[in-house]
């Protein structure tokens, strides 16, 4: 039953969607709003439990450059830890030391780390980036975000 790579990546895909969707089925709903915050994420994982329907059904023909195009090399799998560890420490610290903080080091460390070398551009990219992320979400759509140890 599951013995090409499409059906299994189909079962597991399956799994999360309908796990995501028991969650956001769980979401509070709002009365006098016409369009919830719920609508999304449903839709989205319907639209994703679907497509694994579909995956799990579609013909697998496993070939060998498909079986070689599998394989990721050993420094690939040390950047995508690297990164990981990245986003599980700006998520981490998020709450505590704020957007704007967090953002630009996330920013600045995970481009570095990746390779990018003109530290000028990178810093200043990294610093006006999440102010402009923050000044919109703030004073724009009046949605506020942690801030952290700033003053603002």
């Amino acid at each position: 039953m599951l013995k090409g790579v499409n059906r299994k990546l189909g079962l597991v895909i399956f799994l999360l969607s309908a796990g995501y969707l028991t969650l956001s089925y769980n979401l509070p709903t709002y009365p006098y709003i016409p369009v919830d915050a719920d609508v999304i994420p449903k839709t989205l994982g319907w639209i994703l439990l679907v497509l694994s329907i579909a995956l799990f059904f579609a013909k697998d023909q496993d070939s060998e450059e498909q079986k070689a195009r599998r394989h990721i090399p050993r420094e690939d799998v040390k950047a995508l830890l690297g990164v990981f560890v990245f986003v599980f420490i700006y998520i981490t610290l998020f709450e505590t030391i704020g957007f704007i903080i967090m953002t630009a080091a996330f920013v600045f460390f995970c481009s570095w780390f990746l390779g990018y070398k003109q530290h000028v551009v990178n810093a200043l990219v990294s610093i006006l980036f999440p102010v402009f992320l923050y000044s919109v979400f703030v004073f724009l759509l009046s949605i506020n975000l942690p801030q952290g140890i700033l003053p603002f």
